[in-house]
């Protein structure tokens, strides 16, 4: 990022005796006191050619100098050359497999090298199409399948099939546990009643339901195919923690330290401590073509991380002690500890 013109100024005499930081928010009315307290910090400003900080008195007739930065907000909607993985494209829809890692939408401390950069890249016409055609979102973290709108028509024609639940999602997830039977938790989800940054299963949140499926089960892991019947933010991993089977990996609803070191190989636990996103993915996805009202769908291998996650369990030897698990408590509400991501907007679909 390009640093601006340099800006020299001197201080006005009336001046005297205020802070640094708080004259040049007089004189620099279009910069907030905290960019500018930021820049001081970084070095970017001197007082009479010397670095300062922002707490120092200034007298009156100091020559200042200032070096702006750009605003990374500014950087949100510009085209990045960020490699895609297509799965299908034509002149209507975009699917993409997402791998983890990579932001769906600039936000607050990613205001760069998301998706939604990428795509303006890769189709420039997007940029006249709101959130550039994205009508639903996968997690930093979580890998796969998302559709992206390449028209005004098609992105109402997509929204309108989240509303109505018709978009079907199919994800795979390994959790901490064991789980014995399939089955399906309806519980709503809302803000996080004391973290603000997180969801939880609240009373007075939104309808919300996932079902599950046992697909193998381990010694202290079950490995799942999850549906969404609704696609709330985090949905999937709440409603896993509300079944007291934690994502494996996750850093929010997961387990933190809780973990069943005496239960596992050395060679597991290496690979579990090694696997440094929540263990989700969005294995297939269908939906009506918004152009040709056919029925599409998708299906994609499960991502490399993830096999190998797999295929570590698959070696553990049975275990000869009871089995590891959180037993499902009903009406039991509750969240884990908060992080630093930005919440998404409502009206987007997540997981």
């Amino acid at each position: 990022m390009q640093a601006k013109t340099e800006i020299s100024l001197k201080i006005p005499m009336h001046m005297g005796g205020e802070r640094l930081d708080i004259a040049l928010q007089q004189m620099l009315p279009e910069h907030s006191r905290s960019r500018l307290q930021a820049w001081i910090k970084a070095g970017l400003v001197t007082l009479n050619n010397e670095i300062t900080t922002a707490k120092t008195k200034v007298w009156g007739g100091e020559e200042v100098s200032v070096t702006p930065q750009a605003n990374p907000q500014e950087q949100a909607f510009l085209p990045e050359d960020i490699p895609l993985n297509i799965v299908f494209e034509d002149d209507t829809i975009l699917v993409i497999n997402k791998p983890a890692g990579l932001v769906v939408h600039p936000a607050a401390g990613n205001w760069s090298g998301t998706l939604l950069n990428a795509l303006l890249h890769h189709a420039p016409q997007l940029a006249d199409i709101p959130r550039c055609g994205i009508v639903h979102r996968l997690d930093k973290d979580t890998s796969g399948l998302l559709v992206v709108a390449k028209t005004l028509e098609a992105q109402t024609s997509l929204v309108r099939q989240l509303q109505a639940h018709t978009v079907k999602r199919e994800y795979r997830a390994i959790v901490w546990g064991q789980i014995w039977r399939n089955g399906t938790v309806n519980q709503p989800i809302g803000r996080h009643p004391h973290a603000r940054t997180k969801m939880a299963v609240t009373r007075t949140g939104k309808p919300a339901v996932t079902h599950y499926e046992v697909l193998e089960r381990f010694g202290v892991h079950t490995y799942l195919r999850c549906v969404l019947e609704t696609g709330r933010t985090h949905q999937i991993r709440v409603h896993l923690q509300f079944l007291k089977a934690p994502m494996l990996g996750d850093p929010v609803y997961g387990i933190g330290n809780i973990i069943p070191h005496k239960l596992m190989t050395q060679t597991l636990k290496d690979v579990v401590a090694g696997f440094k996103r929540q263990a989700l993915h969005a294995i297939k996805l269908g939906l009506i073509h918004p152009k040709t009202n056919q029925t599409m769908e998708w299906q994609i291998e499960l991502a490399d991380d993830m096999k190998a996650l797999l295929e570590a369990m698959r070696h553990e030897d049975p275990l000869t002690e009871e089995p590891f698990e959180w037993a499902y408590e009903e009406g039991d509400y509750y969240g884990g500890e908060a992080d630093d991501f930005d919440l998404e907007d409502d009206d987007l679909e997540n997981e």
